[in-house]
């Protein structure tokens, strides 16, 4: 597609699209770039560009079997990904500059030093995947500009499993390792949450054996512990950074009086909290325009204004469900029976941006000023390939509350 470098990125008129098969996945050339590429890119052709795709990311079922709380919730399957050929390793991107791939947005993790992708590759559901499909998956979110890659202890069903699974498939050298950043989770267990310090550092210990490496980039944790001890998160923190386990911390689904509980004694830096978030679901985001309004239930404030906090405090905020509606309440993208007006005003969008329907509802978190990455969970090389994009789009002020509208929330 080709985006224009003045006002509000509308698309000029559509480039000549050239389809081929390349490592089994149907990919798209064009020309032109969006402008918030380098200016020595311009006239460089754009890989991978989007497919206009409808389906929805659903997790695949037995995602949490061990865990008997609010994650042993029965999944639908995704479509499987596609795979190269048998035992063929896609190459690795040392350089996200040193091919011609789409040099996606990013900016500073928090208030530190490290750039990360304005996307996310969530991998909950790869414990099921084969190696060559792992390395396609990886292999792809570097095409696209993805550089950091989201675990968590619990995801594979047996602890530690979808890392092992990402360790064993991907095999990373040292400076491969260096290229991206590694992030993942810890807390929860079955049946209950545990921030203690023994389970903090066993967890980060079993993480690092799975994955293969040394270090976390980014350890979150990962739904609040009730029965939180500061002093025991501060000293297993100080542990982890002290012997070079885990570079950088933060939180997950954490309120902002928790994180500051936790900041009574711990001294490393929270620089991210993980929530969920998408147009459908978006208390985070309405009840900041319904303040105030007596009887309506958008103006309820549901988690003491984490938005406004993290951007106050510096904190990176990343989305997770972002095609989601509800608690694990089914994808909204798609879905004409519960969300018709809200797939009419994509659909629209879409061809107006030249974008999918489902690389909208990307750019409609990623417009936000607080810099929200959003977390992709899908496992489908393609369909990753044709979300990515939105990445790269500025809605404009009257589309993006077009789509607040749409999904059902009211502007006063």
């Amino acid at each position: 597609m080709s985006v224009q470098s003045g006002p509000r990125n509308q698309i000029k008129k559509p480039a000549r699209q050239q389809c081929r098969r390349a490592f089994g996945v149907l990919t798209t050339m064009s020309a032109g770039v969006p402008r918030s590429r380098s200016r020595d890119r311009q006239k460089k052709p754009v890989k991978n560009a989007q497919i206009c795709r409808f389906a929805a990311v659903i997790p695949s079922p037995g995602m949490f079997r061990a865990e008997p709380c609010c994650y042993s919730l029965p999944f639908p399957q995704e479509t499987p990904a596609i795979v190269g050929p048998a035992g063929a390793r896609p190459p690795f991107r040392n350089d996200i500059d040193s091919v011609s791939g789409p040099p996606m947005q990013r900016f500073n993790l928090g208030t530190t030093d490290l750039a990360v992708s304005s996307a996310v590759l969530g991998l909950m559901r790869i414990a099921d995947l084969s190696d060559a499909a792992i390395r396609q998956l990886f292999s792809k979110a570097q095409d696209v500009g993805i550089n950091v890659f989201d675990h968590a202890d619990i995801y594979g069903g047996e602890a530690h499993e979808c890392e092992r699974r990402f360790g064993a498939a991907l095999r990373l050298t040292a400076s491969e390792r260096g290229s991206i950043v590694i992030q993942s989770k810890c807390g929860i267990r079955p049946g209950f949450f545990d921030f203690s310090e023994d389970h903090i550092l066993q967890a980060v210990d079993r993480s690092l054996a799975a994955l293969k490496t040394d270090y976390l980039d980014l350890l979150l944790l990962h739904r609040p512990d009730t029965l939180v001890e500061p002093e025991e998160v501060a000293r297993a923190f100080d542990r982890l950074h002290a012997a070079g386990k885990v570079r950088h911390f933060g939180v997950s689904n954490h309120t902002p009086r928790q994180i500051d509980l936790l900041k009574t004694a711990v001294d490393q830096p929270l620089v991210a909290n993980q929530i969920q978030l998408s147009i459908a679901h978006a208390p985070s985001v309405a009840f900041g325009l319904a303040a105030n309004m007596a009887g309506l239930e958008q103006s309820i404030d549901r988690d003491g204004e984490v938005i406004a906090y993290s951007r106050i405090n510096r904190m990176t905020l990343q989305a997770w469900s972002p095609f989601q509606q509800g608690f694990f309440g089914g994808v909204f993208v798609g879905d004409e029976k519960n969300f018709p007006e809200l797939n009419r005003v994509l659909i629209e969008l879409s061809s107006k941006y030249g974008l999918s329907p489902s690389a909208i509802a990307y750019a409609w978190i990623a417009r936000h000023p607080a810099k929200i990455q959003v977390v992709l969970g899908t496992t489908s090389a393609e369909r990753l390939g044709d979300i990515a994009p939105g990445a790269d789009i500025t809605l404009s002020r009257e589309d993006w509350y077009h789509l607040f509208r749409a999904a059902g929330h009211v502007l006063p």
